[in-house]
């Protein structure tokens, strides 16, 4: 493990698996570095692959202040300590924080951008967001995280399993940056303005099996990105295991 320090001077943890071009991974919701590791790994023989605890999570710390622009600022910290330019691939909320990063101007090569669960433009989450940073508030962090779950589409038991797995429960508070996240631009709705401003070549993934909202926030954030190429994996679900998914982003950030 290593560790970078932010602009706000939080630090941040981080570790380095392999050698070739640099990739950072951006985890999701109730996610530390960990949870990509086996996709580390499936990409350690062709990339230099970055895994980071996002703050408030795992080994790095924590301001008393959250913003997105302190996260954003985490992953400038962290290409500064790579050597200044990486490619990026963040997976649900760690999407929709890669789409303010590379919105506002960091320099990565490639993005990838994995199902960022953005809302329909034509319904408010806004009740159910609210609902539970209330419970975390109340210390109801187990059933808070269950409510986000089910939000998120999970069946009931396997929100309640889920909810259960040691370690989740402590990482709850952070779920409040996630809504920040995907809030970020657009109240929780496909950041149209943010997403034009991506320049770089762009990679869209999606599940077939996921549910209905993420993949149709996929098909409408790869609509206005300017230059991206949707990729749906059939019979794939929210998260895809790394021997599958490995393969699908290799291909993209190894072309010229």
């Amino acid at each position: 493990m290593q560790k970078v320090t932010s602009a706000d001077g939080t630090t941040i943890a981080y570790e380095r698996s392999g050698s070739g071009p640099r990739l950072i991974l951006v985890p999701g919701a109730l996610c530390d570095r960990s949870a990509l590791r086996p996709l580390a790994d499936e990409l350690s023989d062709q990339f230099d692959v970055v895994t980071y605890d996002r703050r408030g999570r795992g080994d790095s710390g924590d301001s008393t202040t959250y913003s997105v622009q302190r996260e954003v600022d985490d992953i400038g910290a962290l290409l500064t300590a790579l050597g200044g330019t990486a490619a990026v691939y963040g997976h649900s909320s760690g999407a929709a924080l890669v789409v303010a990063a590379a919105s506002a101007g960091l320099p990565f090569t490639k993005v990838v951008l994995h199902e960022p669960p953005y809302g329909p433009d034509d319904v408010d989450s806004e009740d159910d967001g609210a609902a539970v940073l209330q419970l975390i508030e109340q210390g109801r962090r187990r059933d808070a995280v269950e409510l986000f779950l089910l939000m998120a589409g999970m069946p009931s038991q396997a929100a309640i399993q889920t909810a259960s797995a040691p370690g989740i429960v402590e990482l709850a508070h952070t779920l409040a940056y996630d809504f920040a996240v995907v809030g970020h631009g657009a109240d929780g709705r496909v950041p149209v303005d943010l997403i034009g401003r991506i320049k770089q070549p762009a990679l869209v993934v999606a599940g077939t099996a996921s549910p209905p909202f993420m993949v149709d926030a996929a098909h409408r954030v790869a609509k206005h990105l300017l230059a991206a190429e949707l990729v749906e994996l059939a019979d794939q679900d929210h998260v895809v295991p790394p021997e599958i998914l490995a393969p699908v982003l290799s291909e993209f950030l190894s072309r010229r």
